[in-house]
């Protein structure tokens, strides 16, 4: 009997791995303490010392012993993939190596030649934002601009207006400008038909001089401020020559900057001190929006043109109130004969040692220069007269003395003034005096009679020019 469990026990453990089994296993005969015959087969096991546990024992230590060997056999496969994959890896990396420095120049030269291309098209679409931009300006500025039409007839030109006299409503740009520069007009052509027996031989004039004397030479700008911000590019500064009341003298500064499309705000300074430090005493606000750089003081007054018309309007600056308003008759406004410079310097207010005076023209002057004197209460026109010099071929205008000059040029550095009109004599012609556009745009020239000097805006400096007055003599004014 225990023969046979013994074959069996043989039998089973020999099927799983057999020729293992007999490397391994040891068979015995003994006989027992009854002398039975006894077969013993025996299997080593590689970890346990002894044989104590249960029956399955025996059994259990060869599948953990083939098991331990199976895990030690995969273990080896493994680390045999491993090092071969490793040792491949590691050729991949040499070759990685060896090829990456000309990799990454090439990758480095494409993108900065993508760099340059996007900073080439960055300029290019910069410089057509530019281009229309510039096209958009010059658009606007056609559209404000009115048509003029010219035609000649015995060998002057006249514009091509209608008889009655539109307000022309031209857009609603803040201003416009006229960028050709201003070509000085030769004297022949400035003086009037029937007035040459006032210049001598050399086309100077010879004005007889009634009450006040003749402009004889302008001096050097001098700068007293310079405007902070774009609203004061163009601008009216200016003293009151004959101050009224005891709130303000005549040492009181005002100043407006016009640039805007609603212009109210009137500045006062003390004294030039405080102008030339920029702390205004008082801050006015307007009670109708003011138009151009043609405004003036006199008398404790404000006078300025109401925007888009040809309404005058006097501010008192005591009771801070609108005082008179009246329409300018036929005057045109908002571009329709303005100075060279454009800005919508069609009427030009001025005082002087005679009083105050419009600066102006008409569709019947067909553009030509309009002197008016204006009583300073009502503003109602006392008389007028005629010029025969073309308002938009001179940069800016003054009263001085009953006399009416011109600037030929606001942007050259060295011009003169060109033309004299003597409302004593309804007689003008040509003149010379040096005058200095030192910031090369003048928007705003003005005489205070008080100062004898000239008071100018030139390209946001606030600039006044002294003045020396004298009797007219041959071959000179």
């Amino acid at each position: 009997m225990w023969l046979q469990v013994s074959l069996l026990c043989l039998s089973c453990l020999s099927l799983p791995s057999q020729s293992q089994a007999q490397d391994r296993a040891v068979l015995r005969r003994s006989n027992d303490h009854g002398g039975r015959c006894h077969y013993t087969f025996t299997v080593a096991s590689p970890e346990e010392s002894s044989c104590s546990g249960s029956s399955m024992k025996p059994e259990m230590d060869g599948v953990l012993s083939r098991l331990t060997l199976l895990e030690a056999l995969v273990s080896r496969l493994i680390a045999g993939v491993d090092g071969g994959a490793g040792s491949a890896g590691s050729g991949v990396r040499a070759n990685g190596e060896e090829g990456f420095p000309e990799d990454y120049s090439q990758v480095t030269r494409e993108k900065n030649q993508l760099q340059q291309d996007k900073e080439r098209l960055n300029g290019q679409v910069q410089e057509l934002q530019r281009r229309l931009a510039e096209l958009s300006q010059e658009a606007e500025s056609l559209r404000q601009k009115p048509c003029q039409q010219t035609h000649t007839s015995g060998g002057t030109q006249y514009e091509n207006r209608p008889a009655s006299d539109p307000a022309y409503d031209l857009g609603k740009g803040a201003y416009q400008e006229m960028k050709a520069e201003l070509t000085e007009v030769a004297a022949s052509r400035l003086i009037p038909e029937g007035n040459h027996n006032f210049t001598d031989k050399f086309g100077v004039l010879l004005m007889p001089i009634t009450g006040c004397e003749a402009l004889q030479s302008v001096g050097d700008p001098v700068l007293h401020r310079k405007a902070d911000s774009i609203t004061g590019k163009y601008g009216v500064w200016l003293q009151d020559p004959e101050p009224q009341g005891l709130l303000y003298t005549n040492e009181t500064v005002w100043r407006i900057d016009t640039v805007g499309k609603d212009v109210r705000q009137l500045f006062a300074y003390e004294d030039m001190d405080q102008l030339s430090q920029g702390f205004p005493m008082k801050v006015m606000v307007l009670p109708e929006p003011m138009e151009s750089t043609g405004a003036t003081m006199f008398r404790g007054s404000l006078y300025y043109q109401r925007k888009r018309s040809r309404t005058l309007i006097r501010y008192d600056l005591t009771s801070e109130s609108l005082a008179s308003r009246v329409e300018l008759p036929h005057a045109g406004f908002h571009g329709q004969h303005p100075y060279s410079w454009g800005g919508y310097t069609d009427i030009d207010l001025a005082a002087d040692e005679q009083g105050l005076w419009a600066i102006y023209s008409t569709s019947k002057a067909k553009g030509a220069i309009v002197i008016s004197q204006l009583d300073p209460e009502s503003l109602v026109v006392k008389r007028s007269w005629e010029t025969n010099i073309r308002k938009n071929t001179v940069a800016n205008a003054f009263m001085m003395c009953g006399r009416l000059y011109t600037v030929a040029s606001y942007t050259a550095p060295n011009t003169t003034i060109n033309y004299v009109f003597d409302t004593a004599t309804g007689m003008g012609g040509a003149v010379a005096v040096p005058f200095k556009n030192k910031y090369r745009y003048n928007s705003m020239v003005d005489y205070n009679h008080a100062q004898r000097k000239l008071y100018a805006w030139d390209n946001f400096h606030m600039v006044t020019y002294d003045v020396r007055l004298g009797r007219a003599s041959q071959g000179s004014i």
